[in-house]
């Protein structure tokens, strides 16, 4: 793990692998870059592929604001101190719409996106049908608050709701995606829920002006794939790829395919 003091005097921890173009890869919701550790390993002989841990994160520490900015702030003084150029990027989840937030802040360091399980606008409400319902957020909020890790597990299980998945395959996922990280406090979390649903992000789409991947599950309960579809057909430069018989972690359910799309598209 390594780490860069920010000006504020917080730390950044990520985690790198590899060398030639970089690959940056971000992570979801109370989650952290340990997510990626398969990809670190599949990706690091064609790229320099790095996952930094948000704010709260991992091994990154903590702020007074969880909001997308915020985020989003942290990353563009991570990628400047390291001088990124020609970056290819990845967002999972809340990952993707910290992508789309800093963005228009990184353009010059950044030559191809990658959306993975992700929306534009997290809540259902008004003209938008394609999030969760405000409700099933408000709730997940109250489990959080009653019992911390068990609103987490059922959250990790909803992830590959209706996928066929192995036992063996889903200990080693639990084992590196989560013990191998750090569940950020209960607090973090909540802030950071409470951002997904007020985020909306879709007056910002048309200015992402760099070819983007859209990668969704046909089974994702966390993110329905028409938030997906909707990335794409708003996207100016956009691909869409709907995975069928995955849910909202394609990368942790098929990593060879996954990782292969990523190359391809990432090369």
């Amino acid at each position: 793990m390594r780490r860069l003091l920010l000006s504020d005097g917080r730390s950044l921890g990520w985690r790198e692998a590899g060398e030639g173009p970089p690959l940056v890869l971000l992570h979801g919701w109370a989650m952290s870059a340990a997510v990626f550790t398969e990809a670190l390993d599949h990706l690091s002989s064609r790229f320099r592929v790095l996952a930094p841990d948000l704010r709260g994160h991992g091994a990154s520490g903590g702020g007074p604001g969880y909001g997308f900015a915020d985020f989003a702030a942290d990353l563009r003084e991570w990628m400047d101190a390291l001088d990124l150029r020609d970056a290819a990027m990845g967002g999972w989840s809340l990952g993707g719409q910290v992508l789309l937030e800093l963005y228009p802040a990184v353009r010059r360091r950044v030559r191809r996106l990658m959306l993975i399980a992700a929306t534009p606008r997290f809540a259902s409400g008004g003209d938008w049908s394609k999030g969760l319902p405000e409700g099933q957020i408000r709730a997940m909020a109250r489990d959080l608050k009653r019992d911390y890790l068990k609103a987490m597990g059922d959250f990790f299980a909803l992830q590959f709701a209706g996928e066929e998945i192995d036992r063996v395959r889903h200990r080693r996922i639990i084992d590196f995606a989560v013990r191998q990280g750090r569940l950020p406090e209960a607090e973090t979390a909540l802030a950071a829920l409470e951002s997904l649903r007020r985020g909306d992000q879709r007056d910002s789409l048309g200015g992402i002006d760099c070819p983007a991947l859209v990668l969704h599950g046909e089974l994702d309960r966390v993110v329905p794939p028409d938030a997906g579809r909707y990335l794409a057909e708003h996207l100016p430069q956009a691909q869409l790829v709907l995975l069928s018989g995955v849910g909202h972690a394609p990368f942790l359910s098929r990593p060879k395919e996954m990782f292969e799309a990523w190359r391809n598209f990432c090369e």
